[in-house]
């Protein structure tokens, strides 16, 4: 079988501390070796695709909100995890690209709605199908019932989280 960096790093505890069961260590190490692998990649994809960090995501938010590709700030900086100034400066060069366009709430004088522009909307399907193509490409290594496992068991552990927070 391959060895990867991590079982390098793996062999170097067991000789230091074979006390020691290291599989977490090893888990953990590997996904986080991934995430750089594949943010590297997914980050030079947007560039190419004249997207900054994080414009991909609030674009892809719109789209999948669906027709007529608009919500408020607030629905789009709590969807991203970000701050509402890190929204707001994202959000500025994107309307000053003319991929979105910001308008009044009719339900509420006070807010404003994002939306997506035509421009925006056409460079976001462009994007999400690179995107889409990029990530089969990066998990290619994997043959279909591997990746559905590999899916599962990710979820698994997600949700693991994503519960412990509420």
């Amino acid at each position: 079988m391959a060895r990867d960096h991590v079982d390098f790093i793996a062999d170097q505890w067991q000789q230091e501390r074979p006390d020691l069961d290291i599989w977490p260590m090893q888990a953990v190490g590997r996904l986080s070796r991934l995430a750089n692998y594949t943010r590297q990649e997914i980050s030079e994809l947007h560039k190419q695709l004249g997207l900054a960090s994080g414009e991909f995501d609030v674009l892809a938010t719109l789209l999948r909100s669906g027709p007529p590709y608009r919500l408020t700030p607030t629905v789009l900086f709590k969807s991203a995890m970000l701050t509402s100034g890190a929204m707001t400066n994202r959000l500025n060069r994107l309307e000053q690209r003319g991929l979105i366009e910001r308008l009044p709430d009719p339900d509420d004088r006070r807010s404003l709605l994002v939306q997506l522009s035509d421009s925006g909307r056409e460079l976001i399907n462009r994007a999400v199908e690179h995107h889409l193509q990029l990530q089969a490409r990066l998990l290619k290594a994997l043959q279909p019932e591997q990746q559905r496992q590999l899916n599962n068991l990710l979820r698994q552990l997600l949700l693991s989280f994503e519960h412990a927070e509420e």
